[in-house]
């Protein structure tokens, strides 16, 4: 078995997987490589074998990957090999291997298994294993929350802090940032987002993609050009500054909101660049709450930022090993139906409601959305249909730019599909289309209504919303979030047609 170790072996090799491609992995000290350990990369066909990846994914990934060889120059062996198994012998022969904590249980348990490779702590994240499994069982076995864990996070690391108080006595700031879009408009009034400009590396990488897809060797899904996202530490730093200079301060109050013709809001798109590995979450938030200090950004946008990273992203990746493999294949509500080809192919034109077939084409176009359009359009979709959650999983985990194992899991089976009954959020992410009306502009040019529940222009998710809470009444009406619902289910005098009308639908297309 690979060993764990906080030590370095003589001689050894340092193994930077493709989303440990920042400084901070290669820091020297107890638990890193030596300034002149030689590195290797290894770039696996067999990861895009196995998968039909978004195309812009597999393109940001390579590009990235390249990138980063081509800055390391001589002290890095680079080989493209089938798998990770070929081309470690290829780059590394019988010699000793250090790598860090890689981000998934596959990688894990593949590096585990080679005798020459000895696992360093994970880098990348604010909180380290053991101290997450210490509060953990600090709990006492009452449900971790994430509010808590933030709250203690914020506190560790001197985040927006004020002594031992949060900046100005409140920790959550969530209620100044759920302000729906502003009326009449069909973009904020903000700078544009930093955008990268591609090169000579990026060319390669469109051919090699190219040359797999002709061959048959592989198959994406979506659509590939111009590259949107950062694929070096420089483009990551230009896009982190970009954000926190001129488009932090408006982010807070938007940041549920949606627009047609404004996918990116006041949205950072950083979250590929610090799940590659090119920035490091400490950076992220000490330069938003720098911004907060010098008065260029106010504190609900700057909560709201932070926390999303020593928050959110935290907690998810800390609870992805925290509940353990079995995890994966909980499914609490029994839903099992296959996704649809029209929503594998990410076929926005063969849908006729509007904000499904516009978050779709985001997606399909760019391999990207915010948090909203996932949680409430894609997410809340698939809720109400009854879809299998272990499959949407591997969905949002291959369609999503920055979606990885760790991300995808716990975001979308627990919190998403409430699969695991209830473990990680208290009710299931399900609304009708009242909700997606009042934070979008979406549902005015639809050839739905969000208040009709049956008939012709009747809105697929509102009236998604009531089979679902008809499907699970008895487990929802126990729920004190969900039981009002469910007794306004009770009081339908219309649901026996709404429920043949969805049964009807199937998994065509709305």
């Amino acid at each position: 078995m690979g060993q764990r170790s906080g030590g370095k072996g003589t001689g050894a090799a340092h193994w930077l997987f493709g989303d440990q491609l920042g400084p901070h992995f290669l820091t020297p000290g107890e638990e890193g490589p030596h300034r002149d350990t030689p590195l290797l990369m290894i770039e696996s066909r067999a990861v895009f074998r196995r998968r039909r990846f978004h195309r812009a994914k597999a393109h940001l990934v390579l590009s990235a990957m390249r990138h980063r060889a081509a800055e390391l120059g001589d002290r890095v062996t680079y080989v493209q090999a089938r798998t990770y198994r070929e081309g470690l012998r290829k780059a590394a022969g019988d010699r000793p291997v250090t790598v860090h904590h890689p981000t998934s249980r596959a990688a894990l348990a593949l590096v585990d298994a080679l005798p020459q490779v000895t696992v360093l702590p994970a880098r990348g994240f604010l909180v380290s294993h053991q101290e997450f499994a210490d509060w953990a069982e600090s709990r006492g076995g009452r449900a971790l929350r994430q509010e808590d864990f933030y709250r203690r996070t914020r506190a560790a690391h001197d985040l927006l802090m004020e002594g031992d108080r949060p900046a100005s006595g409140r920790w959550n700031l969530d209620h100044d940032n759920r302000e729906p879009p502003p009326r009449d408009a069909g973009a904020l009034d903000v700078p544009a987002p930093y955008r990268p400009r591609e090169d000579a590396v990026d060319d390669e990488v469109r051919h090699d993609l190219d040359r797999w897809e002709r061959s048959g060797e592989v198959a994406f899904v979506g659509r590939d050009g111009p590259r949107h996202f950062p694929a070096t530490r420089r483009e990551a730093l230009n896009a982190l500054r970009r954000f926190t200079a001129e488009r932090l301060a408006t982010f807070g109050p938007y940041e549920d909101a949606m627009l047609t013709d404004d996918p990116v809001m006041s949205h950072s798109l950083l979250s590929s660049s610090l799940n590659l590995g090119l920035l490091d979450p400490a950076e992220c938030v000490e330069r938003a709450e720098a911004a907060w200090r010098s008065g260029d950004a106010p504190l609900n946008s700057v909560e709201g930022f932070v926390r999303q990273i020593a928050g959110w992203r935290e907690y998810i990746w800390h609870l992805y090993w925290h509940f353990g493999e079995e995890y994966r294949t909980t499914n609490a509500l029994g839903h099992h139906a296959p996704l649809p080809d029209w929503w594998s192919d990410l076929d926005a034109d063969a849908v006729t409601a509007h904000c499904l077939s516009t978050v779709l084409a985001q997606l399909r176009d760019t391999g990207w959305t915010h948090h909203i359009p996932r949680l409430m359009i894609l997410g809340n979709y698939a809720l109400q249909r009854g879809w299998d959650p272990a499959a949407l999983t591997d969905w949002f985990h291959r369609c999503f730019v920055d979606g990885y194992d760790w991300v995808m899991l716990p975001n979308v089976l627990g919190m998403s599909q409430y699969a695991d009954g209830g473990r990680m959020t208290t009710k299931p992410y399900a609304s009708g289309g009242a909700y997606l009306n009042r934070m979008s502009d979406y549902c005015s040019p639809c050839a739905y209504r969000p208040d009709h529940r049956t008939g012709d222009r009747a809105c697929p998710y509102t009236a998604g919303y009531w089979t679902f809470v008809h499907r699970h009444h008895d487990r929802l009406v126990h729920n004190p979030r969900t039981a009002q619902a469910a007794r306004g289910m009770e009081r339908l005098t219309d649901l026996d047609e709404v429920v043949r009308q969805e049964e009807a639908r199937g998994d065509g297309a709305p």
